[in-house]
């Protein structure tokens, strides 16, 4: 089985050059490949994406909507997102990504970011920060 993962960086927004696929990654998998090709279907992505690497990797708290694990979800309409980062103009939000909340807090609302910052480096039981 593989997962879906991005090794892009999270950038300062209007800063650097990075690669698009900081801003892109996982909406071009949901728009391109599953909307677009059907290469994929949206539960196996959203499970590629989510609770296959939290399992993968150890972090027991995280990956599915359960009452006492970590709150990170993203809302999206499976219909309009589309990733628009490129090269030329790689501080690009994705379209059709409403809300994204990180540690319980809304990171993104309406398609903007908020100011917070609920983020934080995640170790893998084998590695202690």
């Amino acid at each position: 089985d593989t997962m879906i993962g991005s090794d892009g960086e999270i950038p300062i927004f209007g800063q650097a050059s990075p690669h698009p696929r900081s801003y892109g990654t996982f909406v071009r998998v949901l728009g391109r490949y599953v909307r677009d090709l059907h290469v994929i279907a949206l539960e196996d992505a959203v499970h590629k994406m989510s609770a296959f690497p939290a399992q993968r990797i150890g972090l027991n708290d995280r990956g599915v909507l359960r009452e006492g694990l970590k709150a990170d979800i993203a809302v999206f309409d499976p219909g309009t997102v589309r990733d628009l980062a490129t090269f030329e103009q790689p501080h690009q939000y994705a379209e059709g990504v409403a809300f994204v909340v990180v540690n319980g807090q809304i990171a993104l609302e309406d398609g903007k970011m908020t100011a917070a910052r609920p983020g934080r480096v995640l170790y893998g039981p084998s590695r202690t920060p």
